[in-house]
């Protein structure tokens, strides 16, 4: 059903300057001429966007008859009044009359049976790039019946007045289910509109039966499956972009009756410190057609400088998941035989890895637990900072927690896949004091986990969070894989232990979870 938005963005549409679907090469010539960016040496487009992350504060679900009863609402799903929105939008066109506009038709969802076909509409041509890198591209034949159920609008030259129009600030994201519209104004972070999409598949499919995920997927020769979830700096991307594997996905996934499928079409990588040698694949995926982000380039050679953090840490690559060179096209691959949650435990205590249990694994997945230190984010101090994002995605979830678990839990036990924590973080001590796992140990961890390595291994159970710990896996030193073990001071380790437990039991305490579930977390502290 076309909606009276839609119809007025049509309007528009007719009367402006319009270019639909352009290719990657004439987008880049098109943001060269308007001076929005510039070539860096290696091919990609350099973009600077002011706003150099997300605007959680500044994102808005309007509440009406559609979401009124469904949206969990807080502070992550902030309502809005349908009859502001109507203004701010007839204020956004106003803005957009007469301007040079950039349209792409494309889809959200690999599995043709539940993807989404979207419209973005961009007042900027790098951003129509980046839409082009990040989503899927149809074919020429699918373009001509191409209907698009959901339409972002992104205005990043217009800003919002918060006394008139009820928003936070001058940046505003709007999510209006009814109108089927994503409304982006006051901001020129790419990520916006990436993000929105994700938050409206987290919305649409679970009523489809369809779990959708905030994760990395890859795929084996042998046709195996496997899952990443982990909040930024946990190594969900690096880990992902295995050379003996096929790149499903580096971000956000489905896994529906058929199996799992990628949302999108392409990457979105933090390159902050990037390196050829650790991060092969990415590296040579960032050429024509790609886009960088806030990425500093050295004067007159015009060649990124990914360990310059200058601008922001959160600098930002987007690129075609082809680019990849072992990639997984279309983006779909069986259910899944192997889940891993990567944390990166600063305070030393959560073993390099182990196997959870279902319930073990709702408690985890519930959680979303990482930690973050000094240098990876402005305003930290010198000791480590516990963070919990629910469901390893907490800003981008409308429905309620316990939805989202609950399909984990199911999806787990009916498919038989098995659930392993993998910590990337500390060990022999918190930050400052032990030394962070290696990352060619954590990658062995993981290949034996996907290879089926650890299958029939001989565990042990640890007593602060109760998890089953492998006594050995190939090429790590079996020393490394008891954390107890690893500290020097073993009271210190202790004391560690019932620290972050209790941080895991506060802020379970806002969940609405089954009792096997909330038995399922850790031990320390109840002792």
């Amino acid at each position: 059903m076309v909606t009276a938005t839609q119809l007025r963005l049509a309007e528009l549409l007719r009367h402006n300057q319009v270019h639909r679907n352009l290719r990657s090469a004439v987008l880049v010539e098109h943001a060269i001429r308007r001076d929005e960016a510039r070539l860096a040496s290696n091919g990609a487009l350099v973009a600077y966007t002011g706003r150099t992350g997300r605007s959680p504060k500044d994102k808005f679900t309007i509440k009406d008859k559609t979401t009124a009863s469904q949206v969990h609402w807080g502070a992550v799903n902030q309502p809005f009044d349908p009859e502001r929105f109507d203004a701010l939008y007839e204020r956004v066109m106003e803005h957009l009359q007469g301007r040079e506009l950039f349209v792409q038709d494309l889809y959200a969802g690999a599995d043709p049976t539940y993807r989404l076909p979207i419209q973005v509409v961009n007042e900027m041509a790098w951003h129509n790039l980046f839409v082009r890198a990040l989503f899927i591209r149809p074919t020429n034949e699918e373009v001509k019946s191409h209907q698009p159920q959901f339409t972002i609008l992104a205005a990043p030259g217009f800003t919002s007045d918060p006394a008139r129009d009820g928003t936070n600030s001058e940046a505003f994201i709007l999510v209006n289910f009814t109108r089927r519209i994503v409304l982006i104004g006051g901001t020129a972070y790419a990520g916006e509109m990436k993000k929105s999409i994700f938050g409206v598949m987290n919305f649409l499919l679970p009523q489809r039966g369809v779990f959708p995920m905030h994760c990395s997927a890859n795929i084996g020769r042998n046709g195996k499956t496997a899952l990443f979830f982990g909040l930024s700096g946990t190594g969900k991307t690096t880990l992902s972009a295995d050379p003996q594997r096929r790149l499903i996905g580096d971000d956000e996934h489905g896994w529906s009756p058929n199996g799992v499928f990628n949302f999108e079409g392409g990457c979105y990588a933090k390159c902050i410190r990037l390196s050829k040698e650790k991060e092969p694949q990415i590296w040579n995926a960032l050429r024509f057609g790609a886009v960088l982000e806030n990425v500093v380039l050295a004067h007159g050679s015009n060649e990124p400088n990914y360990d310059d953090d200058s601008i922001t840490e959160n600098t930002r690559a987007a690129y075609p998941v082809d680019y990849i060179e072992n990639a997984q096209i279309p983006g779909i691959g069986g259910h899944p035989n192997h889940v891993i949650f990567l944390t990166a435990d600063a305070f030393g205590v959560l073993p390099p890895v182990s196997r959870l249990t279902p319930e073990q694994a709702m408690y985890h997945f519930f959680s979303g637990y990482t930690a973050k230190v000094a240098g990876t984010e402005a305003g930290l101090g010198k000791e480590p900072q516990a963070t919990f994002s629910t469901c390893f995605g907490a800003p981008f979830l409308p429905l309620a927690p316990k939805v989202y678990a609950g399909m984990l839990g199911d999806k787990l036990r009916q498919h038989e896949a098995k659930c392993w924590l993998v910590n990337t973080g500390w060990q022999g001590g918190k930050f400052g004091i032990g030394r962070r796992m290696d990352l060619p140990h954590t990658r062995a961890m993981v290949r034996a986990i996907v290879d089926g390595k650890l299958d029939d291994a001989n565990f042990e159970v640890e007593p602060a969070f109760g998890f089953s710990i492998p006594k050995n896996v190939p090429e790590v030193p079996a020393e490394l894989l008891n954390p107890r073990n690893a500290w020097a001071d073993k009271t210190g380790y202790d004391q560690a232990a019932v620290e972050l437990s209790a941080r895991f039991a506060r802020n379970f305490e806002q969940f609405d979870a089954p009792p096997e579930v909330r038995a399922a977390g850790p031990h320390a502290a109840r002792k």
